[in-house]
């Protein structure tokens, strides 16, 4: 950890770093088709981890895993083609922003969405940060209506 926690104990630049080894777990993980078990134990021992929030890592990898027909097809209205012929980089973006806005409501959408567009400019195809920002903003509004029209 970096030792920049908040009150609520939450170390954010340790979150940063866990979605940012759980963008490269979740395309490792399609791209192999390990079980997720498997990749997250390959990751586990990574000297990076030692800095990332391991058990945000892992419950980010363990929620797409489980959620992954259900968030794919939350994010499919807002996707102007399949979700198997988006960018495999931009697609574990995606999912792991949809498991965030879906199942991790302690983490604000303005976060989740923040924090995706980063990871989308880091690793994905050129412009692809507008593309997932675009369609986020509308999965956002989706699904946390509340939540959106407060920040309106």
């Amino acid at each position: 950890m970096t030792g920049a926690k908040r009150a609520d104990g939450i170390d954010p630049v340790a979150r940063t770093r866990s979605r940012r080894r759980a963008v490269q777990a979740v395309y490792a993980w399609e791209l192999a088709g390990n079980p997720m078990a498997k990749v997250i134990e390959d990751f586990r021992h990574e000297q990076d981890m030692q800095i990332a929030d391991l058990a945000y890592f892992e419950d980010l990898l363990r929620g797409v895993e489980a959620h992954c027909t259900e968030l794919d097809a939350g994010l499919a209205p807002f996707l102007d083609r399949e979700i198997d012929r988006v960018d495999p980089i931009e697609r574990a973006v995606l999912r792991i922003a949809a498991y965030e806005l879906k199942q991790r409501l302690d983490v604000p959408y303005r976060v989740v969405l923040n924090e995706a567009v980063e990871l989308a400019k880091r690793f994905g195809a050129d412009n692809g940060h507008t593309y997932v920002n675009g369609v986020l903003d509308k999965l956002a509004h989706a699904w946390r209506q509340d939540e959106a029209a407060a920040a309106s």
